[in-house]
C-alpha cells in the first residue's frame, strides 16, 4: 500500500482553522485514531478522504490533499 502524505491537508487545515478534532468529529472517530492516520500509523479510507474534502475543502482535489508516494512499489 502506498504511503499517504497529508502535508497539503495539514496546510489547508491550518489555513482554514480546521483542527484534527474537527476531522475526528466529522468522521465519528476518536482523536487517537485520527492522530494515527496523520502519523501514517493507520490508513485513510477513501470515503473518509472524500468526506473531509467535501466538508472542508471542496475546491481541492483528493490527489492534492492526500498525496500518495508510489516510489519503490
Amino acid at each position: 500500500m502506498p504511503k499517504v502524505n497529508v502535508k497539503n491537508l495539514e496546510a489547508e487545515m491550518k489555513r482554514y482553522g480546521v483542527s484534527r478534532s474537527d476531522i475526528a468529529d466529522l468522521l465519528g472517530l476518536s482523536y487517537r485514531t485520527i492522530h494515527s492516520r496523520f502519523n501514517g500509523e493507520s490508513e485513510w479510507g477513501y470515503a473518509e478522504c472524500v468526506k473531509i474534502r467535501d466538508m472542508y475543502f471542496p475546491d481541492k482535489s483528493l490527489d492534492y490533499l492526500f498525496e500518495t508516494d508510489t516510489k519503490g512499489e
